[in-house]
C-alpha cells in the first residue's frame, strides 16, 4: 500500500523536535552524571543511561501526552469551550486584580504579656 502525497503529518517537524529533545536530554544527563559521579567509574555507560531515561521521559510528555490533551480538548469539547474558558479567566483575573485590597485588621485583641503565665 502506497503513500499518498497528501499526509498531515509533518516529518521534518517531528525529526527537528526529536532533535531538540536529543539535546536537551544529552544536556541534562551529562550534568546530571557529571556532578553526581565526576568523569571516572564508568561515565559513558552512565552518560547513556542517564540520556535515555531523560529522552524516553521527555519524548512520552513533549511528542505524546501534551499533542494527545490539546486534540482531546479540542475535538471532545470544541474550540468554543477552548477559547471561553481563557476569556473567562482572564476577565476574573483583570477586574480582582483592580478591585481594591480589603485592609487586614488584627485577629488578637490582647497582647502576650498580658496574659497570665502559669508556672
Amino acid at each position: 500500500m502506497a503513500r499518498t502525497s497528501s499526509s498531515t503529518f509533518d516529518f521534518p517537524r517531528l525529526r527537528r523536535q526529536a532533535g531538540i529533545l536529543a539535546g536537551a536530554s544529552l544536556l541534562l544527563a551529562l550534568l546530571l552524571i557529571s556532578y553526581t559521579f565526576g568523569v571516572k567509574n564508568h561515565f559513558f555507560a552512565r552518560l547513556f543511561s542517564a540520556f535515555f531515561v531523560f529522552f524516553w521521559l521527555l519524548a512520552v510528555t513533549f511528542l505524546g501526552v501534551v499533542p494527545f490533551v490539546n486534540w482531546a480538548a479540542r475535538s471532545w469539547f470544541g474550540k468554543e469551550w477552548v477559547s471561553d474558558s481563557f476569556t473567562k479567566t482572564s476577565s476574573r483575573r483583570s477586574s480582582a486584580s483592580t478591585s481594591p485590597s480589603s485592609a487586614r485588621t488584627p485577629t488578637r485583641t490582647a497582647s502576650r504579656s498580658s496574659q497570665k503565665r502559669h508556672p
